[in-house]
């Protein structure tokens, strides 16, 4: 398990969780963040650090934001458009970088709006 963010990051890329992100796993795609399953190590700092209230622990997430959780794993375990292979696990944030490029639920979000969570 680990902790997601959900839509109400979309547009607004705080940045506020990945300052307090002991592992830096959380990742920035083009207008959303993402947090590496793998490399999230459960400590919930960066829950408290969101002023969006944009983060919960997977187990947690609100009905209507489910679709958040299947979309972060796809983040790094799908190809993204534009890449030619998976982020995987980069093992770090500040390796990497600013990646970007968004799953196809968050980039088909109207600009500035949150996206309908629920199918």
């Amino acid at each position: 398990m680990a902790y997601v963010i959900t839509s109400t990051c979309i547009d607004v890329l705080d940045k506020s969780c990945m300052d307090v992100c002991p592992v830096d796993c959380i990742y920035e795609g083009a207008r959303k963040l993402y947090i590496q399953p793998d490399e999230c190590i459960d400590c919930g700092a960066c829950e408290g650090a969101c002023p969006m209230s944009a983060i919960a622990y997977e187990e947690s997430v609100a009905p209507d934001e489910l679709i958040h959780v299947e979309d972060n794993r796809a983040f790094f375990f799908d190809v993204l458009p534009g890449r030619e292979e998976p982020l995987g696990e980069p093992g770090g944030s500040p390796d990497v970088g600013r990646v970007g490029v968004d799953t196809p639920l968050v980039s088909s979000a109207p600009q500035g709006q949150n996206i309908p969570t629920a199918p």
